[in-house]
């Protein structure tokens, strides 16, 4: 039974949102300053909350950083998730991977600057978080490389080394675009990038060729 039209919120509910708008506001000053140059007072004013309503909610600036990591992560995954499922053919799945990631990025650099600058930048003390997401991303890229075995669609191969490959190219890739002050559209290293990765794992120079939208 849903909650009752014109009831107050409760304070559990309440509470769930103020939270969500510390994350929020901690988004956009880390997306803007940098995990060091942010502090826990400029988060706690872009959330219109005290210094001690943030830490009501979270014990230390890592842990809002370690939970937007997190959160923002399982985002992208579920976004590529639904891209893939949309897929039948396993080439055509990895791709679709691929294709999610930097359509995604290229629309939401603030996103892209979080995962692949200010958490590889933020210190030795994210280092676990950097490797678990690298190592989350690789993972599902291996997956979809493990199906296109199983088919027939591409040669045996060590699919889980192939995956960190593919994952650190596109991790350069994305990266290089953040850090350049006039970039070009990240979209436009989608042909050339595909063509490497798919090439390297034995893809047909036929099946390459038909390059599928970056809309699709």
């Amino acid at each position: 039974m849903g909650k009752q039209e014109g009831r107050p919120p409760t304070q559990a509910e309440r509470s769930r949102a103020r939270r969500e708008q510390i994350l929020d506001a901690a988004f956009h000053t880390f997306s803007r300053r940098g995990y060091r140059d942010t502090a826990v007072d400029e988060i706690a004013a872009a959330a219109e909350t005290s210094k001690g309503g943030v830490y009501f909610h979270f014990p230390t600036k890592e842990a809002i950083f370690r939970e937007l990591v997190k959160t923002t992560a399982d985002r992208l995954a579920a976004k590529v998730e639904r891209a893939v499922a949309a897929e039948n053919d396993p080439i055509a799945r990895a791709d679709a991977a691929l294709r999610t990631v930097l359509v995604t990025f290229a629309g939401h650099r603030t996103m892209a600057r979080l995962l692949f600058v200010d958490a590889m930048g933020a210190g030795r003390v994210f280092n676990s978080e950097t490797n678990a997401l690298h190592d989350r991303f690789a993972g599902m890229i291996a997956g979809y490389l493990d199906e296109a075995v199983t088919a027939g669609a591409i040669p045996p191969i060590d699919t889980a080394l192939t995956g960190v490959a593919w994952f650190g190219a596109l991790n350069e890739v994305v990266a290089r675009w953040l850090l350049i002050d006039e970039p070009a559209p990240l979209e436009s290293t989608y042909p050339t990038l595909r063509a490497l990765l798919l090439r390297s794992v034995g893809v047909d120079e036929s099946r390459i060729a038909v390059s599928p939208s970056l809309s699709s």
